[in-house]
């Protein structure tokens, strides 16, 4: 997520798309959940931010905070769970094609002594969540020393599929066998669980960092002769990567969906006269070479959760700008769009005065409620609903979650 980059950012009658409507859309209070709201929590994994809350707990006690965080999702009336199962080029279940992570037991690639991903999928099911695994394409480690990895790693065996990037390691997403490994290590995935989505986050290539350049110079000389410039040739391996994806869910494991959460700014309007009203120090479409847009309006995804981390009023994201520019640019399209919310920003005193107040994220869904094309808002993170240290989530729950909403799928 970009909560977790070293990125930084800076009433209308009108029924035309993406402007507020007339009358509500989705639950509010005590009113029933509306049709195919989620209710979303993620789960992360990766250095531990979330669960397991630190490497080496033994199996029963890795396995008891699950299912804490999936009875926490309970308690506040979510319907649906995020679980990041490949954070580094590792693997939550038992796969043949990357180590166990080393979240689990300190050391890549030792069995942890369970399935956690396999009983993440009972356990939610159980409790009536929905499990969405959640995917991280391209990263491998966040370092840049491969003998640090498992001995049996993919990153090792192919040397030539890394690049070493801002003090990380990353596959290059320019070579058509790491797209195709990717593709298939996370389709392992859906083909042994009943995930009720895929799941993937904001990394593509990775944030710029300044003063630095991705190489990847032999793969565009290599196949990038089709295309006008490298950013075009980029673009199309992240699309490549979405429609491949796509395909391979349907033809592997029918009626699971397929979600991606992308950083809020697709384009700035002084950039593009699509984009948002929006000054973004961060363009998904220039600086991680994904076309969001693009991948709602021609169904590539069959939801979008774009990370709407900003309160309202911000003056370079305005929370409500992006959350009308979102709405137009699925309005007509069969993307569903969810909201990505910045729970772990309330009561952060290195915030805006806005995270102050406990109920900023409540006016968020608030707001949202004048969109029927907002289906539902998705919170980050799990540890924040767990301990929920300002209120904020509760204030969430009291006004907007009066009951239980059943799955979104």
């Amino acid at each position: 997520m970009a909560a977790l980059s070293s990125v930084t950012m800076m009433t209308a009658a009108s029924a035309a798309p993406g402007r507020p409507m007339s009358g509500p859309a989705g639950a509010t209070g005590g009113r029933g959940a509306a049709a195919g709201e989620i209710r979303g929590v993620w789960l992360a994994t990766v250095a531990n931010r979330d669960w397991p809350s630190r490497p080496g707990l033994s199996a029963a006690g890795q396995r008891a905070e699950l299912i804490a965080h999936l009875d926490a999702a309970v308690r506040n009336r979510l319907n649906t769970v995020i679980l990041q199962v490949r954070p580094t080029a590792d693997a939550l279940w038992p796969s043949p094609y990357e180590p166990w992570s080393a979240c689990l037991t300190g050391t890549q690639g030792v069995h942890p002594g369970w399935d956690p991903l396999g009983t993440a999928v009972t356990e939610a099911h159980a409790r009536g969540l929905e499990l969405h695994a959640w995917f991280n394409p391209y990263r491998v480690a966040a370092h840049t020393d491969p003998t640090r990895l498992a001995a049996t790693h993919p990153a090792r065996r192919n040397p030539g599929w890394v690049v070493p990037y801002g003090g990380k390691l990353y596959y290059n997403p320019g070579l058509p066998e790491v797209r195709a490994f990717v593709e298939d290590a996370m389709l392992d995935a859906v083909r042994r669980y009943p995930v009720d989505a895929v799941h993937f986050d904001d990394y593509f290539y990775p944030y710029p960092v300044a003063g630095l350049t991705f190489d990847d110079d032999a793969a565009y000389d290599t196949h990038g002769g089709a295309f006008p410039d490298r950013a075009a040739w980029r673009r199309d391996n992240i699309d490549r990567l979405v429609r491949e994806t796509a395909a391979r869910i349907k033809e592997t494991r029918p009626g699971t969906r397929f979600g991606i959460s992308p950083f809020g700014v697709w384009r700035n309007a002084a950039t593009d006269p699509l984009g948002s009203e929006t000054r973004a120090g961060v363009q998904t479409y220039d600086d991680l070479y994904a076309d969001t847009r693009r991948w709602v309006r021609e169904n590539r995804v069959d939801y979008i959760c774009p990370q709407l981390y900003w309160n309202i009023g911000f003056a370079a994201a305005d929370y409500a700008e992006l959350l009308s520019w979102w709405s137009a640019v699925v309005e007509g399209s069969g993307t569903q769009l969810y909201v990505g919310e910045a729970l772990y920003k309330a009561g952060d005193p290195a915030q805006p005065a806005a995270w102050q107040d406990p109920a900023e994220l409540s006016r968020h869904l608030t707001l949202a409620t004048s969109y029927p094309q907002a289906r539902g808002h998705v919170f980050f993170a799990a540890r924040e609903v767990a301990a929920d240290p300002t209120g904020a989530m509760a204030r969430v729950v009291a006004d907007h979650y009066g009951r239980p909403a059943p799955p979104p799928g």
